[in-house]
């Protein structure tokens, strides 16, 4: 009996995966075939399943060495070296749990908002999350691109069909953005697939290609804008607010809190990894670290000036995963872990912002931020979340906001400061935009009538939002269970970068000084 209880962990890890991935689609079906009134209770049921499972992840990973665990590989297009390859390491999965946890979350918090085409919609709710986690779990890079083509295609419909009065202008300029990016990563990925003769388009075989710096630059380009206009950073953002105004409000979670990620998480797996000599080029590293602090800023004034609730909370992704940039190119573990905990705060609070900002649409069908006030008087619970999870966005210590935006701004302070000088204004520009928010819609004179009537958080909708509130407040107070699990993984990826000290260069076979630049001891950029 001790024999088989020990062996649990194992069997666990050996199938888990995989039901991680393949059980939304079998809801889906499940969804499709059911009456149209049951379709949000089924989709609801096999999400929340999948949230239980993925627990187990939290006790049975162990981040070891920083590699891969619970890897798995079975060939699917042998001709071409594509295999079926899914791993998990401490940087992906927390991807993971995001996803599990947001889209049950997502779901619930639709019950009430979609009234029509249920089961459609709330079967492309459950191939979006299948996407999602195979973007985060697969380590084949032919299949990770599969995944990541696949979101798009449930992301327009939900925007295109139930979205708001200019969605299909939304839904195609989401779509026309993301693709063309992504065919250019496709490009990139069959030419070091090409080049490298390994017949294989495993991760293990990118890692090995033998790239010089004329070809590492340009595939880097090709890379970063793909995972840049998902992200999106400035100057590629501008789809990003008009897909979030015009998105039903699960919709408008579902992009927030996972599909920004997909983005970022990119520039962790892949850019810094792939081509470690292109991501510490000075003038790369320069670039980015000036598209960072400017979304950090821009985004910052042109939310402050948005009579529209919903797109200033739009624009203040924009604002966060520019510390996501800078943490990552700022390239020292603070930062790298900086940015991930960023990641997942704002998957947490903006996608919370987003169901806020939903349920106060069901109430009054308006979202323009002088049609409310005073609402804390009648809906003491509804504010009570609302200033929780504001205040989490805008990085108050003792939330999760601040302990990824401290952790960003102190790794890239060793590196550059005068960049983190720059970049933490945009903390102060946050309180700007987002207090004055909250003074209006909660605090100031409860003038008009409809407000007066604006009911509390039901039981539903505390079922929804506590769980996020939660998190807000664990990892602002105890981040160091997240810290130590994923900070083996963001050695590794540090460590290949340093190995590109010695990098030669593609000319005359000697080290490239630019790259010498980039790791000098004082960091700076020269």
């Amino acid at each position: 009996m001790t024999d088989f209880f020990a062996s649990i962990p194992a069997l666990y890890e050996d199938w888990v995966l995989h039901a991680l991935l393949w059980l939304p689609v079998a809801g889906l079906f499940h969804v499709m075939a059911a009456a149209e009134d049951r379709a949000k209770h089924i989709a609801f049921s096999w999400s929340g399943t999948v949230f239980v499972l993925s627990l187990g992840l939290w006790w049975s990973f162990d981040p070891g060495g920083g590699g891969f665990a619970m890897q798995s590989s079975t060939p699917w297009i042998e001709s071409w070296g594509v295999s079926y390859a899914l791993g998990l390491d401490g940087i992906s999965v927390f991807m993971v749990m995001l996803t599990t946890l947001t889209t049950p979350i997502a779901i619930l918090g639709s019950f009430e908002y979609i009234k029509t085409r249920r089961k459609a919609f709330y079967a492309l709710m459950l191939l979006l999350q299948t996407g999602v986690v195979g973007v985060f779990l697969a380590t084949d890079i032919f299949l990770f691109y599969v995944f990541f083509e696949l979101t798009l295609i449930p992301m327009y419909f939900i925007v295109g069909i139930w979205g708001g009065e200019r969605r299909i202008y939304a839904a195609v300029k989401f779509f026309l953005y993301t693709a063309v990016g992504s065919l250019l990563m496709l490009v990139a990925i069959l030419y070091i697939y090409f080049s490298s003769g390994s017949g294989s388009f495993s991760y293990e075989a990118f890692l090995g290609a033998d790239l010089t710096m004329r070809e590492q630059l340009w595939l880097f380009a090709a890379f970063a804008l793909a995972f840049g206009i998902k992200v999106p950073i400035f100057p590629l953002h501008t789809w990003l607010p008009d897909a979030h105004v015009e998105a039903p409000t699960p919709g408008s979670v579902i992009l927030a809190s996972l599909l920004l990620k997909m983005g970022t998480y990119g520039f962790l797996r892949f850019l810094l990894p792939f081509f470690p000599g292109a991501a510490q080029h000075p003038t790369v590293v320069a670039v980015m670290l000036a598209l960072g602090v400017a979304g950090i800023i821009y985004a910052a004034w042109v939310a402050a000036v948005q009579p529209d609730a919903k797109k200033l909370v739009a624009y203040t992704s924009v604002a966060h995963m520019g510390f996501v940039v800078i943490g990552v190119f700022a390239m020292t573990v603070n930062g790298l872990q900086g940015g991930l905990v960023v990641m997942i705060s704002h998957g947490i609070s903006t996608g919370a912002l987003f169901l806020l900002l939903g349920m106060m649409y069901e109430r009054r069908h308006t979202r323009r931020i002088e049609d409310f006030g005073g609402i804390g008087r009648v809906a003491p619970f509804f504010a009570t979340a609302f200033v929780i999870t504001a205040l989490a966005s805008i990085g108050l210590p003792g939330t999760s906001g601040f302990i990824g935006e401290f952790l960003a701004l102190i790794g890239t302070f060793e590196t550059h400061a005068v960049t983190a000088i720059i970049a933490a204004t945009g903390v102060i520009f946050a309180a700007y935009y987002m207090l004055p928010m909250v003074q209006r819609v909660l605090f100031n004179r409860l003038d008009k009538p409809e407000n007066r009537t604006f009911a509390d958080l039901s039981r539903r909708e505390c079922v929804v939002l506590g769980p996020l509130v939660a998190l807000m407040i664990w990892i602002g107070v105890h981040p160091a269970p997240f810290l130590r699990r994923m900070e083996p993984s963001v050695q590794v990826v540090l460590e290949r970068v340093e190995e590109a000290r010695t990098a030669l260069s593609p000319y005359d076979g000697a080290p490239d000084p630019d790259v010498e630049v980039a790791l000098s001891p004082a960091g700076e950029e020269e």
